[in-house]
């Protein structure tokens, strides 16, 4: 699957007619994986490599409505300085227009294990993907007032 550079503006995913762009704000990650789902919930993970601004971003083509994503961020573990980032735990985007899916709770879905002494102040670096759930990318495009589909980015009505 391709993954172009895409723009750091608007945050979300944003559907193009052609692909999607995906942009995501974190100021201290060191890294941030777009995870892709397909319906069996079987995972392709693209690292976002561009950067503007602390905005990670990138486009991939042929993405449209209905694809399900989230984000893994990778960082500091450092909760002393307010620091959490765990790349096993699969973030929902906080721009997202549709989120599809419920929390099944169990063990996996907690970012510390239970039976630490250290309790929350431990990592817990189980993967929960399968049981959270997935931002979803719409089609923006209908003009909800007038009744009417636009172009994908623009204010053209068809």
């Amino acid at each position: 699957m391709d993954l172009w550079p895409g723009e750091p503006t608007p945050l979300g995913a944003r559907w193009t007619g052609e692909g999607t762009n995906f942009a995501l704000f974190s100021e201290n990650a060191t890294g941030v994986e777009l995870c892709l789902f397909d319906e069996r919930g079987d995972q392709t993970v693209l690292p976002l490599t561009d950067v503007t601004a602390f905005v990670w971003h990138g486009y991939v083509p042929g993405v449209g409505p209905g694809q399900r994503y989230g984000f893994r961020v990778h960082g500091p573990f450092a909760p002393e300085r307010g620091h959490r980032f765990n790349p096993s735990k699969l973030l929902i985007d906080p721009y997202a227009h549709a989120i599809e899916g419920d929390v099944e709770w169990s063990p996996e879905t907690y970012s510390y294990p239970f039976d630490d002494p250290r309790g929350d102040l431990a990592l817990y670096q189980a993967d929960d993907a399968a049981n959270v759930p997935k931002s979803v990318v719409v089609d923006e495009t209908f003009d909800w007032l007038q009744g009417r589909r636009r172009r994908p980015g623009s204010g053209d009505v068809r």
